[in-house]
């Protein structure tokens, strides 16, 4: 079975990602994001969900189920709100883990 890659957001934010072949999944309702994340993490479909930082936040507690796994793959971006960095201390907290030093932003 094929792996897709799913977006999750806000609709202003996610919208493109449907141009490009991913399949979207607007939330406009923060009560709603929780509920959402699971049903899409929780079928066999994604291998990939790329979810806006905002709703990255809303979705804390959902989110540590599969942190552990290798699928799926949780991958915060910037929405249109603008980039709240949390993508970024993501990066540079797993690179430290790997490497053993923040080889990032390490000045």
């Amino acid at each position: 079975m094929a792996k897709n890659i799913a977006v999750i957001g806000d609709s202003e934010s996610i919208k493109g990602f449907a141009a490009i072949g991913m399949d979207i999944y607007p939330c406009d309702d923060n009560e709603n994001a929780p509920h959402l994340f699971r049903k899409i993490a929780d079928g066999d479909n994604y291998a990939v969900i790329f979810i806006t930082e905002e709703m990255f936040g809303l979705v804390e507690k959902e989110r540590k189920r599969y942190e552990e796994r290798l699928i799926p793959a949780v991958i915060p971006i910037p929405g249109v709100k603008g980039n709240t960095g949390i993508g970024i201390k993501r990066l540079s907290s797993f690179v430290e883990k790997a490497v053993g030093s923040d080889i990032i932003f390490n000045d």
